[in-house]
């Protein structure tokens, strides 16, 4: 005989995951169990949310598989929310398996008891709880299969303590069969065919590829489109490292200014949500193009001229088997380049100033630097937490290829940092990861350096230490003046003490050309490591602040 947590993680086995995340509670310790007999690693962390942010960077970053978060009950589901929330609106495949008190004793009031199922429910794909120690394995691949096929997103399982750690004869368990269920659909012949005409009769087309082309895997079929037709091509979300930033028809700084002339907008996985104004960023009288996963998304906020609903890349090179390939917008591309050789000619003075405290843009090219001259770095994997900082960091910064920048997504969540960067560095030993930190966002989950010490992990973390929430002590000083800031000052804290204490490696840094030396210092420490940079405050009107 066996027990219910065993055939959990035979289930969880048979799906291909190789590793879950959690914080330790009795209500689930059965699956713990059961993962030691599958050899599923386990990786507890320091707080419920840093597990779930965990489960979605391991998603994001193996395409066809769940990340999975295993939660005890009350606290330790609802302290894991946000992260489902942030998985909720990025699209991210996982599965958050919470525990509960003994089915025998429900709403008698057990210790934790909670209705976790409703809770969940407008978060998630799916949400439901299994009483029955022999399906056990059935709601599994259930709960997989929902999170996985069409637009991914997260599926919650309860499970009952005594149902979970149920006695089970798994010789007569029939388990579920797991495959492959992502989309590789086309959309209709006839849309791609009115795609391509409305396409072929334009003059200043640009593409955004966003966050449905990267869990489409359509990477290739985007670099294959752009290079046929010398379309100009900007991402944003996930879509970020889609295009290698060094391609000739990627585009970075002159964004604002195609989206006011293009007589036909591409929308490869870009919905039209604050980030697009809710598409009046697009000048009225652009044509529209929508390709997605969801056809919920085809023409929201916006109508769309034609809509391709299915697979991105499998509709990209349907687009160019349909005569897309025969279109050459290079004489466009051109003077788009134009304005963003000025764009980049403007941000010069800040790029190499020598100002202290350090200008934000001067820090962000020292990481750009680093990344770019280091070959060894090519397969880095950076991850973007906060606010400003991160903005800052996406003009310069150039991601090395698909998979290797992740940010929050558009939830906005502070905090994913160091969890993206757990699950970042145990799926890809081998690579160096790095953190680029808002002094706010560090606040939220730094502890989770402890959980990097623990488990070996060197990842190295760099912090813009402004000594404030400057995304919004801009906007607040412009609007109510200087004299009356509250809430958005901070402390210049010493947070590489912290991770020092932590058994990590620190850095202090107040000069600009202390940044790149610290870096390699932190990468050769072999530790987990956190360089504090400490940045100039700006309190006046916002300077490259991206508060709208």
């Amino acid at each position: 005989m066996s027990h219910g947590g065993r055939l959990a993680a035979d289930a969880l086995k048979m799906a291909g995951v190789e590793c879950i995340f959690t914080l330790s509670g009795g209500h689930v310790m059965g699956i713990y169990d059961g993962c030691l007999d599958e050899g599923i690693e386990i990786v507890d962390v320091r707080h419920e949310q840093a597990a779930v942010h965990a489960a979605d960077a391991w998603a994001r970053l193996h395409p066809g598989k769940v990340g999975v978060a295993v939660l005890t009950a009350g606290p330790g589901v609802t302290d894991g929310v946000t992260g489902v929330a942030n998985a909720w609106r990025a699209n991210s495949p996982i599965l958050v398996i919470g525990g509960q008190g003994p089915f025998n004793n429900l709403r008698r009031g057990s210790l934790q008891e909670m209705d976790h199922v409703s809770v969940m429910k407008p978060i998630t794909k799916w949400a439901d709880a299994c009483y029955e120690t022999h399906r056990i394995a059935e709601y599994v691949e259930l709960a997989i299969r929902t999170a996985l096929s069409g637009v991914p997103g997260p599926a919650f399982l309860e499970i009952p303590m005594d149902v979970l750690h149920g006695p089970v004869d798994r010789e007569q368990i029939a388990m579920p069969r797991f495959r492959d269920y992502r989309v590789a659909s086309p959309a209709a012949p006839a849309a791609v065919d009115e795609a391509v005409t409305i396409l072929a009769a334009a003059e200043r087309p640009m593409l955004m590829a966003g966050t449905a082309l990267k869990w489409s895997e359509g990477s290739p079929a985007l670099r294959r489109f752009v290079e046929a037709t010398k379309i100009p091509c900007y991402t944003n979300g996930m879509g970020r490292g889609q295009l290698p930033m060094d391609h000739a028809q990627f585009f970075n700084r002159s964004r604002k200014h195609a989206l006011g002339e293009a007589d036909v907008v591409v929308l490869a996985g870009t919905p039209l949500d604050f980030r697009m104004r809710f598409g009046q960023s697009i000048g009225a009288e652009a044509k529209i193009v929508q390709l997605d996963l969801d056809e919920t998304l085809i023409g929201q906020n916006r109508p769309a001229d034609v809509g391709l609903v299915g697979n991105l890349g499998v509709n990209l090179d349907a687009m160019l088997a349909a005569g897309a390939d025969q279109l050459d917008f290079s004489s466009w591309s051109d003077s788009v380049r134009q304005v963003e050789d000025e764009a980049t000619a403007a941000l010069m003075s800040q790029l190499n100033s020598d100002e202290v405290p350090i200008d934000p843009l001067r820090l962000c090219r020292e990481i750009a630097d680093f990344v770019a001259e280091d070959a060894a770095n090519q397969d880095m994997i950076i991850i973007g937490d906060g606010g400003d900082i991160v903005a800052q960091a996406s003009k310069v910064l150039k991601v090395p290829a698909a998979g290797t920048w992740m940010d929050p997504g558009p939830l906005g969540t502070l905090g994913v940092g160091m969890p993206f960067a757990l699950a970042a560095q145990k799926a890809h030993p081998e690579k160096r990861v790095l953190i680029v930190y808002g002094d706010g966002s560090f606040g939220l989950n730094g502890f989770e350096f402890d959980t990097a010490v623990r488990f070996g992990l060197p990842i190295v973390g760099i912090v813009g230490n402004d000594g404030a929430w400057g995304q919004m002590m801009r906007p607040q000083a412009m609007l109510y003046g200087e004299d009356r800031l509250v809430a958005t000052e901070l402390n210049f804290t010493r947070y590489d003490k912290v991770v020092e204490a932590l058994g990590g490696h620190g850095e202090h840094v107040t000069e600009p050309d202390q940044v790149r030396p610290a870096l390699e210092r932190a990468y050769a420490s072999g530790k987990p490591a956190l360089i504090n940079v400490e940045m100039r405050q700006d309190r006046g009107a916002p300077k490259g602040s991206t508060y709208v």
